[in-house]
């Protein structure tokens, strides 16, 4: 299926947005692995039992995969997004994660030029084309790696977290992650420092406030950087990722 759009304009302004975001979060990560230390690496991430060595082979492999999507969709061609399925993709993130601190920065160095090269050859025309990732388009691979970029680089626990998320982050993430709001109940997600305000579902109602990155990051199964509040009830119990 494809992604929701983020924008009230084309799909080509749109996915202009989101390259122009992705480009400034690859800057930002490559600024913060430019220290990183063989300590450093082993070190636990946000995410149970990864270590922040984990987390930069994900980001190693799963960018690789989706920047092959686009070139092959960019020749009108359709490959599926890990040779192998998903068994050789946790198998690469087992054995990326064994690499040198050094060997871990080069490779997600080398990835992330790999996916700017392939996201701005994009034409205005392309960003339709089909993919095997979800069935979807060129544009969806640039939000699923506009995600995988944000919500990883928070993971790694290298001073990024999920409460720098941009307000148009939040907005793509929230609607991407509707499906993990829990079944019989009316959730609301209400801002507490800003308009925005998120309905899913339908049942008994629900209101959790709090600022919007903490609320994405809690959809998001992350820990928020602030509290959130859903009165005398506590937080529900939300539904698997999409």
């Amino acid at each position: 299926m494809n992604e929701p759009d983020t924008s009230a304009t084309t799909p080509a302004d749109g996915a202009a947005r989101v390259v122009a975001a992705v480009l400034d979060g690859h800057q930002r990560l490559r600024t913060v692995l430019d220290g990183l230390t063989e300590a450093a690496a082993r070190e636990p991430s946000a995410l149970p039992g990864w270590s922040r060595a984990h987390v930069l082979a994900h980001i190693d492999g799963v960018g690789s995969a989706l920047a092959r999507q686009v070139r092959f969709a960019m020749q009108g061609e359709l490959v599926e997004v890990y040779d192998g399925g998903r068994p050789a993709r946790d198998a690469g993130i087992e054995a990326g994660a064994k690499r040198t601190a050094d060997e871990l920065r080069h490779a997600v160095a080398e990835t992330l030029t790999e996916v700017e090269g392939a996201l701005t050859a994009v034409g205005p025309q392309d960003w339709e084309r089909p993919v095997r990732y979800r069935d979807s388009d060129v544009r969806g691979v640039a939000l699923c790696w506009w995600r995988e970029l944000e919500f990883h680089t928070a993971d790694t626990l290298l001073g990024r977290g999920p409460g720098d998320w941009s307000r148009d982050f939040c907005a793509h993430a929230l609607d991407f992650l509707a499906p993990r709001a829990p079944l019989d109940t009316r959730l609301a997600l209400e801002a507490t420092d800003g308009p925005e305000r998120r309905t899913y579902g339908s049942g008994e109602p629900l209101t959790v406030r709090g600022r919007l990155a903490d609320l994405t990051a809690w959809l998001a199964g992350r820990t928020p950087a602030g509290p959130l509040d859903s009165g005398p009830a506590p937080l529900p119990e939300l539904r698997p990722w999409p």
